[in-house]
């Protein structure tokens, strides 16, 4: 996690300059001066941009340039992978507000070759979140209070894997037709028995068998730990046509996170993603009203990868002693997160459809 200390000095007055995402600038907080972040070359775009082959780098043999050196600490509460560049004290955690002591060992890891710039300015994430936690039903005061105080969020850059494959699967199974036959059922009516018909439907298997293709294009997989699958994944759909090639101009006044998740953990987790579609292919190619899958065989060929970082805004809430994250889409606005229940609410809310009802009751037998 690159610290806040990590400073890009004004050439006016030699100030810290920030990335302003409303702006898409680097913006001076102290004189106003700014400076145009200037698009690159189409040609370094491309090259940028450009997937690494996977076979060589899981067996460790990624360029020297594809490689950087970072010192990380992790996180006592949630495990986050923190680069502490700068920093000698404590620091507090943005993903669950423990607080995280700089040092360890330094770590080779893959290099982020692009990055979503932030493009929801902090104020408008924060007033987003406020929304979605005041929608809350039966949320503590104290959580209320946290959305309508204003605090502000932390901009962290997530890191992420996206893959790509050629797929080629075959497969065995039954394909099931649904048909209807009449039956005469005994049923009681008032008391009484009764013959009366039904249509039933039942299914006739017969034996399926074929081959389904697909490129998967940018499968993407978180590569940290530090928030649960569910929060992030509830953030997409992100447009990666807004990648941008790495520049450390853009992690001027936020944060970013060394990934977590090993290249070779974030490959298993894209083929289950794939094999899950790749099912679905085989379902529709199956046909019918039912079907059953036996077997499916994949063949896998030209995958790549890249390493990039997605922006997030992110807010760590105590409440009782737990920790709540709140996560917003940098790129998007949209917002997820944890909430804590207030038992109080609940209890006032049951009494008063108890009294409710208790009130319908009496209205509904003419005693009021």
């Amino acid at each position: 996690m690159k610290s806040e200390n990590s400073r890009w000095p004004c050439p006016a007055c030699g100030a810290a300059m920030n990335y302003n995402p409303a702006a898409r600038q680097l913006v001076c907080g102290h004189c106003g001066h700014t400076e145009v972040l200037e698009a690159p070359p189409e040609a370094d775009r491309r090259q940028a941009l450009q997937e690494h082959p996977l076979l060589p780098a899981l067996n460790g043999r990624l360029p020297q340039a594809a490689m950087e050196e970072v010192q990380i600490s992790k996180c006592p509460g949630c495990g986050a992978d923190l680069e502490l560049e700068g920093l000698v004290s404590a620091t507090t955690c943005p993903f669950c507000a423990t607080p995280v002591m700089p040092g360890g060992p330094p770590q080779r890891l893959i290099r982020p070759q692009a990055v979503i710039p932030f493009r929801i300015p902090e104020r408008e994430a924060r007033e987003r979140m406020a929304k979605w936690l005041g929608s809350l039903w039966f949320a503590p005061n104290g959580l209320t209070q946290f959305a309508r105080k204003g605090r502000l969020l932390t901009g962290i850059y997530v890191p992420f894997w996206t893959f790509d494959s050629d797929t080629r699967s075959s497969y065995s199974g039954m394909r099931g037709d649904a048909y209807y036959v009449t039956e005469t059922v005994t049923v009681m009516v008032d008391g009484k028995p009764q013959r009366q018909q039904r249509q039933v439907r039942k299914i006739r298997w017969s034996r399926a068998s074929g081959r389904v293709a697909r490129f998967f294009d940018d499968v993407l997989v978180i590569g940290s730990q530090s928030l649960p699958r569910e929060h992030t994944e509830a953030l997409a759909p992100w447009d990666l046509g807004g990648l941008e090639p790495f520049r450390k101009d853009y992690l001027s006044g936020f944060q970013a996170e060394a990934y977590g998740v090993a290249l070779d953990q974030g490959h298993q987790r894209a083929r289950e993603i794939m094999s899950g579609q790749i099912a679905m292919d085989v379902r529709r190619d199956i046909g019918g009203d039912e079907q059953r899958i036996e077997r499916i065989d994949t063949d896998w060929s030209d995958e790549t990868f890249k390493h990039i970082l997605l922006p997030v805004w992110t807010a760590a809430y105590k409440y009782n002693g737990k920790s709540y994250r709140y996560v917003v889409n940098g790129q998007t606005g949209k917002v997820k997160g944890e909430r804590p229940y207030s038992v109080w609410k609940i209890l006032f809310a049951v009494l008063c459809a108890l009294i409710l009802f208790g009130l319908i009751a009496v209205v509904s037998e003419g005693r009021y």
